[in-house]
């Protein structure tokens, strides 16, 4: 994590609390699968994104207009709100291929002093911030099966399913998520543990979620 800014030294002329975050920015990149169609949808999911309402618009396109891949995308605290909306997604439609890449990504926030000095102009400081992201395609259409983070289409829990039936299931399914993770391109430490535990947390709340949406 990086810090600058614009005369302002929190150190020494200003304690940290006296800023005030007032504006948060994601540094834009592409998505990381190649040969999207141009009119892919993508969801990007925020931390205070509802999941009713994504879930909403989301089951529209894919269902109502006929599209044949979507992307849902989170970054930080939307991590575990992201998978919980893609494993409610294949419950829901069920049939479909997913691939899943993690990695990270910038983030700029902007924090501007409240308690500036008498006589001195406003003073900000940017921070850039490097938080894990996950970006996940799902697809009716086959994907390649050899590419990293594919995972085949599972079976469709329909409304009579038993919360027992759809935890039994789970159980394997959530050790193969364990095993990516720690597989994948992030490289161990505190920001992976926490992509993996989100996971586990998101499978088990879509769970639950599939059984009364």
């Amino acid at each position: 994590m990086a810090a600058e800014g614009g005369g302002a030294k929190p150190g020494t002329q200003s304690r940290m609390e006296n800023f005030r975050k007032v504006r948060t920015s994601e540094e834009e990149s592409p998505l990381p699968f190649p040969d999207l169609p141009p009119d892919v949808v993508e969801m990007k999911v925020k931390e205070g994104s509802k999941i009713r309402n994504l879930m909403n618009f989301a089951m529209a396109q894919m269902e109502l207009k006929g599209s044949r891949q979507i992307v849902f995308s989170g970054c930080g605290r939307a991590v575990t709100k992201t998978i919980t909306c893609v494993e409610i997604m294949k419950r829901k439609l069920g049939g479909l291929h997913q691939v899943t890449k993690v990695r990270y990504k910038t983030l700029l926030e902007v924090w501007e002093n409240q308690d500036p000095l008498p006589g001195s102009p406003a003073q900000n400081l940017t921070v850039h911030k490097n938080v894990p992201s996950i970006c996940i395609l799902l697809s009716r259409d086959p994907l390649d099966p050899n590419q990293t983070g594919y995972q085949p289409p599972e079976p469709r829990h329909g409304p009579g399913t038993q919360l027992g039936e759809v935890l039994r299931y789970e159980r394997p399914r959530l050790t193969l998520l364990t095993q990516f993770a720690f597989a994948g391109g992030l490289g161990g430490g505190f920001a992976l543990r926490q992509t993996c535990r989100a996971g586990f947390i998101s499978r088990a709340r879509a769970a639950l979620f599939s059984l009364w949406l």
